[in-house]
C-alpha cells in the first residue's frame, strides 16, 4: 500500500459520509468523467453533469435542513469537490462556486432571506460570487459598483468581470459600495441578486485556456433594481462578510486544485508503469522515482493540511485565514507542478489532446490565480511574521 492509499484508508468517514462519497464516485465514473473531454472541446456548459449532481442532492450537504438541505461536514464537502474536480475540473468549479456564493447567505442572512432564497439552492439551483471588477482584482476594496438606496429598493450601477457561473446562476452574492458612505472600505456592502432583476445583463462568455466548460462572463448593472430586503446585514457590513466568505472558499479552491493534482498523478503513475523504454518501465528509472517521491509526498501533505483546515472549521475556529491561504497556495502550486510533470513524463503524447494530462495542465493554471493570486497569499502569510 503506497502512502496515498494509506492516507485514504485512515480517513475517518461516518457511514452516511461514506455513502455520499460512494454515490459521488459512481456518478463521476458513469457520467462526469466520460463527458469531460467532450465538454472541454465544445465549450458547452455541462448541464448533464450538473443534473447528475443535482440528482444526488449535493447542494443539500451545505444547506441547513430548515431550508430543504441535509447538511453534512465541511470536510465532506471539500472531498466531494476534489472527487468531482479530478473527473472534470469545469464541473468541479461549477459546483464549488455555488457554495462560495451561497455560504455567506447561510451564515449572515436573515431568517426571512434564508427561508425565501435557500430552498431553490437546495433543490439544485446555481449560485455565483460577484466581487471582481476590471479595476479591482486582488484589491477588492477598489471596486466601483454602486448601491444607491431608493425607498424599498437598491439601485445598482457598474459591472463585474470574470464571474464563474455568471450567466447560468439563479442567485448571486454581489458586492458593491453603499453610495451614502464615503469611506472606501466602510462602504462595502453585499446583497443577494436574483437572476430576473431588471437592469441585469451579461457579457459574452470568456474563451479561456482551461475550464472551458465552465461559464465565465461579465455582469452589467444599468440602474438594476433589487429589493432592499435582499441586503445582507447592514450597509457597510460587506468587508466583514467578504473576508469570512473568502476564508471558506479558499480551502474549497484548494480541494478543487487537489482534485486536479490527484488526476495528474494517477495518469502519470499509470503511464510510467505501462510505458517501456530501453527494456524497462519508465517508472523503473531512478530519476523518475525521485520525482514521483517528491510529488507523492507533497500531495500527501496537501491532503492532510486541507483536512486540518476543515477540522478548524468544524471546531468553530473563528480565525483560520492564514491556514486557508496556505491550503490554497500550496494546493494550487502543486496542481500546476503535478500537471506539468505529468505532461513531461508522458513525453510527446502528453502534449496531445488524446491524453488527459494536456487538459489537466490547462485547467491547473487558473487555480494559482483566482481566489487571490498566490503572490497575494505569500504576502499575507509572510507579513503575518512582521513584528509590530
Amino acid at each position: 500500500m503506497n502512502i496515498l492509499e494509506r492516507i485514504a484508508a485512515t480517513r475517518d468517514w461516518s457511514e452516511d459520509e461514506r455513502l455520499v462519497l460512494d454515490q459521488v464516485r459512481r456518478v463521476t465514473e458513469d457520467v462526469i468523467r466520460p463527458n469531460a473531454a467532450k465538454y472541454d472541446k465544445s465549450g458547452d456548459f455541462p448541464w448533464d453533469n450538473v443534473k447528475a449532481l443535482n440528482d444526488l442532492g449535493l447542494n443539500g450537504i451545505f444547506v441547513p435542513d430548515a431550508y430543504g438541505g441535509s447538511p453534512m461536514s465541511y470536510r465532506l464537502y471539500l472531498e466531494v469537490v476534489s472527487i468531482i474536480s479530478e473527473a472534470c475540473a469545469s464541473t468541479g468549479i461549477i459546483y464549488a462556486t455555488v457554495f462560495h456564493g451561497m455560504k455567506p447567505l447561510i451564515e449572515f442572512g436573515s431568517e426571512e432571506q434564508k427561508t425565501r432564497l435557500l430552498p431553490r439552492i437546495a433543490e439544485g439551483g446555481l449560485g455565483a460570487l460577484a466581487i471582481t471588477e476590471p479595476g479591482a482584482g486582488s484589491d477588492a476594496t477598489g471596486m466601483k459598483t454602486s448601491f444607491t438606496p431608493d425607498g424599498d429598493d437598491i439601485i445598482i450601477n457598474g459591472g463585474k468581470t470574470f464571474i464563474s457561473n455568471g450567466d447560468v446562476s439563479d442567485l448571486y452574492l454581489l458586492f458593491g459600495k453603499w453610495s451614502e458612505i464615503e469611506d472606501s472600505r466602510k462602504s462595502i456592502s453585499v446583497l443577494i441578486l436574483e437572476r430576473d432583476a431588471p437592469g441585469l445583463s451579461f457579457g459574452k462568455r470568456e474563451e479561456k485556456m482551461g475550464h472551458k466548460a465552465s461559464s465565465t462572463v461579465p455582469l452589467r448593472f444599468d440602474n438594476c433594481r433589487v429589493p432592499r430586503a435582499n441586503l445582507l446585514g447592514q450597509p457597510g457590513d460587506g468587508l466583514k462578510i467578504l473576508l469570512a466568505s473568502l476564508n471558506r472558499s479558499r480551502p474549497s479552491i484548494a480541494a478543487h486544485a487537489c482534485g486536479i493534482a490527484r488526476g495528474a498523478f494517477d495518469d502519470m503513475i499509470t503511464y510510467t508503469n505501462d510505458r517501456v523504454q530501453s527494456g524497462r518501465a519508465v517508472l523503473d528509472f531512478q530519476g523518475n522515482q525521485f520525482l514521483v517521491a517528491d510529488l507523492a509526498s507533497e500531495l500527501a501533505m496537501v491532503e492532510k493540511w486541507i483536512d486540518h483546515v476543515a477540522d478548524l472549521v468544524e471546531a468553530g475556529e473563528a480565525d483560520f485565514g492564514m491556514e486557508a491561504s496556505i491550503a490554497k497556495m500550496r494546493a494550487s502550486d502543486l496542481a500546476m507542478r503535478m500537471a506539468t510533470e505529468a505532461v513531461q513524463m508522458h513525453g510527446g503524447y502528453g502534449y496531445c489532446a488524446d491524453y488527459r494530462v494536456e487538459r489537466l495542465m490547462r485547467d491547473a493554471k487558473i487555480t494559482q490565480i483566482w481566489e487571490g493570486t498566490n503572490q497575494i497569499h505569500r504576502q499575507l502569510i509572510g507579513r503575518s511574521f512582521r513584528v509590530k
